[in-house]
């Protein structure tokens, strides 16, 4: 019995001895390797954890053109526990700083932890680092930790590519990946593509002296990790055709989207006003984003894709093609036009009468479409006028409206094709007629749609009767992977009925109110727009696809307040398609003239 009670109590021992020195492994463990504060060692060095942030990956356009490159800048980090006393005032005068904001930084690292190492001051230019660091060996508990910010070699695309900002709470809250102070991007192709972009993070353990001096890595670097850079994105864009197309919109309010027609690639993507994306960039950005976001003109608002305008009659195709599938209108079909005396729709203007709808589009008469429109609603052949509206609105849908299209830069705006239930809340069920939703026969009324969307259906006439879903990266990394696959999606119009249409569009450019700004060379097809807008001067719209056989762009162009459609957006998109199709411009007055020309 005694000979096992101490038996018992040698392992009881053993046991305590072997928790005892499993605790100490552990802390040891914890000192040397995972604690991130700082950890003395026989030599009196501290250890310091660096974070190798990666440089985010460049963006290229489609002919490999430089959009978006890195800068070296440095972030200025704190380790409260370590900082000793010191003169402040020197220390305020290296960083242009005043007393109180020192306190005030240094409070708020403290909050945070003493034993973390928190950002003190941001983005420190390469040209200020190189003053600040000779003397920096002299405040302990303060180093520098390197970072890169965005520039761009060419003040364009800003709402395309976005900007890079700091991440917020939220976001660090979701997930493991970012911590505070670590950039993220915050819109356009930075946000869309950023788990592509960052790239992977690093991490140096370096041994630092009292004097707070760097006298080596911790254990030959065993413990480092190299990050690593961001993918590139090799876009769609045309960088020329879209720095043209932002000089020619200069003072003008409103947005151009150019697509090529056999992929869906954005050629060029522009809103109006822009600005320099080197403004939102750097130690500047707050005060220069509360500037532009003040700007009565809006200039960070995308209106390409989040502008929304009646589409008016660039959307009288549409109609012509819904009637055409439905067989309620012909080429046979004639519909008569009394001009500006046409009642419940007036014409704009005189011309012949009675016409087919080819002549029709060409003239672009209001009350031809009024007719076509109302024939599909009261006589498509599908039981009731609802139902026949229900059918009217299918097909729309189905040539991009109404709906997002799924394009890869993000924030994308749906437009609106209005619902059968959206006019029975407006005026009550069974109490709606053709006559009382007459406007959406020459794009008017409740109709809304985006530049991208009106550059889409001009894709959609390109290719008679089908579109790929737009978008703006052609690949991502340098092995030319392809971004994604873009899906093909086919409206429910038969094919042959966008013959039909097409004439129209090229006698509108030929012979109609697009003739005077035909390319010299380029058989270019196309439709004005006129859209009212109930808060101020009409919007001027054109839409237009060329060549007429194998298309290479199809275009779209909006300028809020500017009255018609044939007077700015025309000769914007004219000029446009010549300068990417010839590669140069000849019409030289014209060029001029739309450049000075300043519309608010």
């Amino acid at each position: 019995m005694i000979n096992k009670s101490l038996a018992s109590r040698k392992q009881t021992i053993i046991a305590i001895f072997v928790v005892l020195g499993a605790i100490f492994i552990l802390r040891l463990f914890f000192l040397q390797v995972i604690d991130e504060t700082y950890v003395h060692s026989a030599n009196n060095n501290v250890l310091r954890y660096v974070t190798q942030y990666p440089a985010r990956g460049l963006i290229y356009d489609r002919n490999g053109k430089l959009l978006v490159y890195n800068e070296a800048v440095y972030d200025l980090m704190v380790l409260p526990v370590q900082v000793k006393p010191m003169d402040t005032l020197e220390f305020c005068r290296l960083l242009d700083i005043s007393i109180e904001g020192f306190r005030e930084r240094l409070k708020k690292a403290k909050s945070f932890s003493r034993y973390k190492p928190s950002l003190f001051e941001k983005q420190i230019s390469k040209e200020a680092y190189g003053f600040i660091e000779e003397k920096l060996y002299r405040y302990q508990g303060f180093y520098v930790q390197p970072r890169t910010l965005r520039k761009y070699p060419t003040p364009m695309a800003a709402h395309l590519l976005g900007y890079v900002g700091e991440v917020n709470q939220t976001v660090i809250d979701k997930g493991s990946y970012y911590k505070s102070g670590d950039y993220i991007g915050i819109s356009g192709l930075e946000k869309s593509y950023e788990e592509a972009l960052r790239g992977v993070k690093g991490i140096k353990v370096r041994m630092v002296d009292v004097h707070n001096r760097e006298v080596g890595s911790y254990l030959e670097g065993a413990l480092d990790t190299i990050s690593v850079m961001g993918k590139d994105l090799h876009l769609t864009i045309d960088a020329d055709l879209q720095e043209y197309g932002e000089l020619l919109m200069t003072g003008k309010m409103g947005s151009v989207v150019a697509i090529e027609p056999s992929t869906g690639e954005i050629l060029a993507f522009l809103s109006s006003p822009a600005y320099d994306p080197n403004l939102l960039v750097g130690r500047v950005r707050g005060r220069n984003f509360k500037a532009l976001s003040e700007n009565p003109v809006k200039p960070l608002l995308n209106r390409a894709m989040m502008g929304q305008y009646p589409p008016g009659s660039t959307f009288k195709m549409v109609n012509d093609l819904v009637g055409l599938q439905e067989g309620v209108l012909k080429l046979s079909t004639r519909y008569s036009c009394q001009g500006p005396g046409t009642s419940p729709i007036r014409c704009t203007h005189n011309h012949q009468s009675p016409l087919d709808v080819i002549v029709a589009i060409e003239q672009s008469c209001n009350p031809f479409h009024w007719q076509v429109f109302r024939s599909i609603l009261g006589s498509a052949g599908h039981g009731s006028l609802r139902e026949n509206y229900v059918s009217w609105r299918k097909h729309v849908m189905s040539m991009g409206f109404g709906h997002t299209l799924g394009t890869d830069i993000g924030s994308e705006l749906r437009g609106n094709i209005p619902t059968a239930e959206e006019f029975d809340r407006i005026y009550g069920k069974g109490r709606w007629n053709a006559m009382t939703v007459r406007s959406l026969s020459i794009g008017q009324g409740e109709i809304l749609a985006t530049p991208l969307q009106i550059a889409n259906s001009g894709a959609v006439m390109a290719n008679r009767g089908f579109y790929y879903v737009p978008h703006i990266v052609k690949s991502v990394g340098d092995s030319g992977t392809s971004a994604n696959t873009f899906q093909k999606v086919v409206s429910s119009i038969h094919p042959s009925h966008y013959e039909v249409v097409v004439d129209g569009m090229r006698q509108v450019a030929t012979s109609g109110t697009a003739r005077w700004y035909q390319p010299e060379g380029i058989t270019m097809c196309g439709k004005t727009g006129t859209a009212e807008n109930p808060h101020g001067k009409d919007h001027s719209l054109f839409t237009a696809f060329a060549p007429d056989v194998n298309p290479v762009i199809a275009i779209a162009v909006v300028i809020e307040n500017a009255g018609f459609g044939s007077t700015w957006a025309l000769p914007i998109a004219s000029l446009m398609i010549e300068k990417y199709i010839k590669g140069e411009v000849k019409r030289k007055d014209l060029e001029e003239r739309m450049i000075n020309s300043k519309l608010y």
